[in-house]
């Protein structure tokens, strides 16, 4: 996948989750089904993982070469990306659960503050992978917490993914009403 069409993916998944948390009333914010992650905590999770992605390319490309070392295989295409983010997903429920009940609940008052953030992450991100070289994108690998050593490339695309993965939670979870 191009660095273009990453980038044009980025801005239409989020595009869908902004205009989708645009409809939502303001009361959802702190509500969700029992046992899951609230509107807040996913929008939470969202930015916080966009901003540690944003971190990590800041660094200088030999010290991530440095840390992480190179990627001896082929970069995998989104689809297996996506594939084996939700198969590991399903192995590690536990994990998962284990993580997910340590994200605090983020107030109301916070709401537009939060949405903000996300926004301008994602901006972040596209506009750093419009300047990684290719070669780059394909070599460098930084580590993924259930998912192991990724390539950049696989990492942005991962992020895609990860954005339309929780979307799809939100416009479920609300869709069957509280």
């Amino acid at each position: 996948m191009t660095k273009e069409v990453i980038v044009d993916l980025l801005e239409e998944k989020h595009r869908t989750l902004f205009d989708w948390l645009e409809k939502q009333p303001k009361e959802n914010w702190g509500k969700g089904p029992q046992g899951k992650w609230t509107t807040g905590q996913q929008i939470q999770h969202l930015a916080d993982s966009l901003q540690l992605l944003n971190n990590a390319l800041s660094y200088p490309r030999f010290f991530l070469k440095y840390k992480f070392g190179l990627c001896n295989r082929a970069t995998r295409d989104y689809e297996t990306v996506a594939r084996n983010y939700q198969q590991k997903l399903e192995e590690n429920k536990d994990i998962a659960a284990l993580f997910n009940s340590k994200l605090k609940k983020p107030i109301l008052k916070n709401r537009e503050r939060l949405i903000n953030r996300l926004q301008i992450q994602n901006k972040k991100l596209q506009y750093k992978v419009r300047k990684i070289s290719d070669l780059n994108l394909d070599t460098l690998v930084i580590p993924h917490p259930l998912m192991g050593k990724m390539t950049l490339r696989e990492i942005i695309m991962w992020t895609v993914h990860h954005t339309e993965h929780h979307t799809n939670i939100l416009i479920h979870n609300y869709s069957e009403g509280l």
